[in-house]
């Protein structure tokens, strides 16, 4: 963050009639582009109404007072009235339904619902039942807990405490709906120089994780502080022993020391070769493809 105290970085706004994921996620994209340029971010989901997008153009207007900065909007409000409500403002604002839809419209000789939303609602029951099957099945089978299903993963994530095993497969999971446990190898199995016995028969399923020594010292010396367990010596120790294993049992992975959790999902499904058992076909793409 550059020198501007607070109350002098630039407002952002994610607006939207529905959860407003899709505006955060767009906007947050956008301004990564601008790593020298500090903002202060603010997202209101379900602006369903007039009356709600008229008081945060008094919000946007009195932040620019504030300030003295512009604010930026980033829009996905397909309700045209409210839409409008909120192009009064001065704000600089980015939607992509008014950038994108006429273009689409014209093209495909159609006229689009103007709904937000859609891409997260039930139209497929199945899939949805899916998902929260996959979600069960990640939280049943995190940590090693439990290995007796493990013939019904899709994946099996592995690697030293600590490495992301646990919110990685969650995110699977939830957003890819895979079926993903997770398996921890621990200074025992790394002493031995072996895979473990239990994941072995499975050995086509698992994926490693690994991190940089730096970074898996300090995650642990704040869950641990000052322990043998968080010390820079012994998480060289287990990177290096745990990388070893992934090499010879010919077992993919990958660094996750400057990933998010949705740069490694993604890398892990790509790499795995997975399908995205949430994602609608092309059959389907009428019904789920709205930002919300």
């Amino acid at each position: 963050m550059n020198d501007q105290s607070k109350s002098h970085l630039r407002h952002v706004y994610f607006l939207s009639n529905r959860t407003a994921i899709t505006a955060e996620t767009l906007g947050h994209s956008l301004l990564a582009q601008f790593p020298d340029t500090s903002f202060t971010s603010v997202t209101i989901p379900f602006v369903d109404s007039e009356a709600k997008a008229e008081k945060i153009v008094e919000r946007i207007a009195l932040s620019q007072q504030q300030t003295g900065l512009k604010p930026i909007v980033i829009s996905t409000m397909a309700d045209e009235k409210i839409s409008a409500i909120i192009q009064r403002s001065e704000a600089l604002i980015i939607d992509p339904f008014e950038k994108f839809l006429p273009d689409l419209e014209s093209l495909l000789h159609a006229h689009s619902i103007h709904e937000s939303g859609q891409s997260h609602r039930i139209s497929n029951p199945s899939l949805y039942e899916s998902r929260i099957a996959a979600i069960d099945f990640s939280m049943v089978h995190d940590d090693g807990s439990t290995t007796k299903q493990y013939d019904k993963a899709d994946i099996i994530v592995i690697g030293v405490s600590r490495s992301g095993k646990t919110p990685t497969c969650l995110y699977l999971a939830l957003q890819f709906g895979l079926k993903a446990a997770n398996y921890p190898i621990t200074e025992e199995d790394m002493e031995s120089e072996q895979l473990p016995q239990t994941i072995r028969p499975f050995r086509k399923k698992l994926f490693g994780l690994t991190t940089n020594p730096e970074r898996l010292a300090h995650i642990r010396e704040e869950r641990r502080p000052n322990s043998r367990y968080a010390k820079l010596e012994q998480c060289k120790f287990e990177i290096r022993a745990v990388e070893q294993m992934y090499q010879q049992y010919q077992i993919p992975y990958i660094n996750t020391a400057t990933m998010s959790i949705e740069e490694i999902a993604t890398k892990v499904v790509q790499v795995s070769g997975l399908h995205r058992l949430n994602r609608p076909d092309i059959s389907s793409l009428g019904a789920g493809l709205n930002p919300q």
